[in-house]
């Protein structure tokens, strides 16, 4: 009896040694690397552009940059409270390929403002503050080094600073909100009156706090826009401008928008080809209410939340599930990744967001597993060592790296003597499936070519190969669309699983038995519409086991 106990006990010990091990490799995936130390500018918004360069901005009026116009131009503003001559950039664009950057010039102020691409590729982003908040700006995508903004002047029919913007299915782009603007309009402007007045951006406004700034937006798959801001969300019609469902708030009526900044995703659309496609919105972190006023009266930082608020926004009662995560965050950025997967990543755990009212840097990226059963969802990463505060950001690259930049929580760029300096360094975030050990399973795309065309409701064939196994069922091909990100948003960011998966081996068994790579072919079917999917470029990557390849580039029109 004793030595069966012994046993027991013995078998016991080692599966909670194994399971410790377990947790620390789980614990530690990922890896960072510091691309550029320097950009000259601290990377307040971000926009990945269908060439692989990256466009990165932040404000004009806050005094001169770390980085030279070229040629020795000068931007000459009598309006500019700061700067009335500037020699510097407040934009630059980065080359991911070559790691490197160069300069643009923005003549108006685009401080905290917004952006999407047009389904050609083209960046238009709108409004900002003082001189540029009525701007509208485009930067056409160019390998030639010559390209640079274009400003189009009254752009806009209202005051936009702290808006979001989405693209629609028929390729324009809609603006909501903003400070104290309870209203949206479309770029280009339309014909019948362009500023439509949104009550619901009214009703959520906390005085003195707001709490509503930046709202996030999101395309149901039915052409209706989810909008939530505060700590609850509408389904408008903004065609109509009716309202079509009105959700509840997230339980515990914390407010989770601006300056009580969480972040939120439209989780991947899957099964496509089905009549009512579900579609689940993700919202994490943020702070309690009256955090802002505490910081900002007070300097007192309360906890901000650690918890996310999940719903199914097509169903007929929707309600909201509220999940527990790793730590507390606000200001904090979430990424869809190509697998599926979600990262969330920089900002602070105490605090709100607005100028020094962030406290405790967040290192530590969690990953969230949308298909995992609750209580199970969430793995907490490798931590960083460069505090990523207010106006930090994070996008995607098309090898599935992550991009890592921003933080400057002062009024001016402050390198000394302050709790965060001003961050102007730029990172990678490489998740967990880019490591050696998941090389083997690592698809390569071999058609269709990056920068094709698809058309809707086609069948495509990609042709790829790996050097590992490919097990039945655990191929799928995913797009995604690059986002607009800044303030802990990412705007448009969509990834839809492709429907109708069929794999077959194409290489021969002579070529597997002399080491090369197995190659394969998988058939699709692309989104049927614009309301699944809206008209532009998309990374559209091949998922094998979890390890996603390199994306290619696609034009859905």
């Amino acid at each position: 009896m004793a030595a069966r106990a012994t046993t027991f006990y013995a078998l016991l010990l080692t599966s909670l040694q194994l399971l410790l091990t377990c947790h620390v490799t789980f614990a530690a995936g990922g890896e960072w690397d510091l691309l550029l130390s320097n950009v000259g500018i601290s990377a307040m918004h971000m926009q990945l552009l269908p060439n692989d360069r990256v466009v990165m901005f932040d404000r004009t009026n806050f005094g001169p940059s770390n980085i030279s116009l070229p040629n020795g131009n000068c931007r000459n503003n009598p309006q500019d409270a700061f700067s009335k001559i500037d020699c510097t950039a407040h934009s630059i664009e980065y080359n991911v390929e070559s790691n490197t950057v160069r300069p643009l010039t923005v003549q108006s102020n685009t401080w905290c403002s917004s952006g999407s691409l047009r389904p050609d590729g083209v960046l238009v982003q709108t409004g900002g503050d003082r001189d540029g908040e009525l701007k509208a700006r485009t930067f056409t995508p160019c390998d030639n080094n010559e390209c640079d903004w274009v400003e189009i002047n009254n752009g806009l029919a209202r005051r936009r600073w702290y808006s979001s913007n989405h693209i629609l299915p028929d390729g324009n782009q809609i603006i909501i909100g903003g400070q104290r603007q309870f209203s949206y309009e479309f770029f280009p402007k339309t014909t019948f009156p362009n500023v439509i007045e949104l009550p619901f951006l009214a009703e959520t406004n906390d005085r003195g706090e707001e709490n509503n700034l930046y709202p996030n937006v999101f395309l149901n798959t039915d052409g209706n826009l989810f909008i939530f801001a505060n700590n609850r969300a509408i389904l408008l019609d903004y065609v109509k401008n009716k309202v079509v469902k009105t959700y509840p708030a997230i339980p515990g009526g914390d407010p989770r928008s601006y300056p009580s900044t969480g972040s939120a995703v439209l989780l991947p659309l899957k099964n496509l080809e089905a009549d009512k496609i579900d579609a689940e919105v993700l919202v994490c972190g943020g702070a309690p209410k009256g955090s802002f006023i505490l910081a900002f009266r007070k300097r007192t930082f309360v906890k901000a939340l650690d918890t996310c608020a999940r719903i199914k926004i097509n169903d007929e009662n929707p309600q909201w599930t509220v999940e527990k995560m790793p730590r507390a965050r606000v200001m904090g950025d979430m990424t869809l990744l190509p697998n599926g997967d979600v990262l969330l990543i920089n900002g602070g755990s105490a605090g709100s967001a607005a100028w020094e009212l962030g406290r405790e840097p967040v290192f530590v990226p969690d990953l969230y597993h949308p298909e995992n059963p609750v209580n199970s969802r969430f793995e907490s990463l490798k931590p960083n060592t460069i505090p990523r505060m207010y106006h930090s950001t994070a996008i995607l690259l098309r090898d599935g790296r992550v991009l890592v930049g921003g933080s400057n929580p002062h009024a001016f760029y402050n390198f000394t003597g302050v709790l965060f300096p001003t961050e102007l360094s730029l990172e990678a975030f490489s998740p967990a499936y880019l490591e050696p050990e998941f090389a083997k399973l690592r698809p390569k795309i071999m058609s269709p070519k990056s920068q094709s065309t698809i058309t809707y409701g086609m069948n495509l064939k990609l042709k790829f190969k790996v050097a590992g196994k490919v097990l039945k069922g655990a191929v799928k091909v995913t797009m995604v669309f690059p986002s607009f990100t800044t303030h802990s948003f990412s705007m448009n960011q969509r990834l839809l699983v492709l429907d109708n998966v069929r794999v077959k081996k194409t290489s021969s068994i002579f070529g597997a038995l002399f080491g090369k790579s197995k190659k394969y072919e998988v058939q699709v079917r692309t989104p049927r519409s614009a309301s699944i999917a809206p008209p532009g470029y998309y990374m559209m990557f091949v998922v094998n086991q979890n390890v996603p390849s390199e994306g290619i580039w696609v034009r859905l029109q």
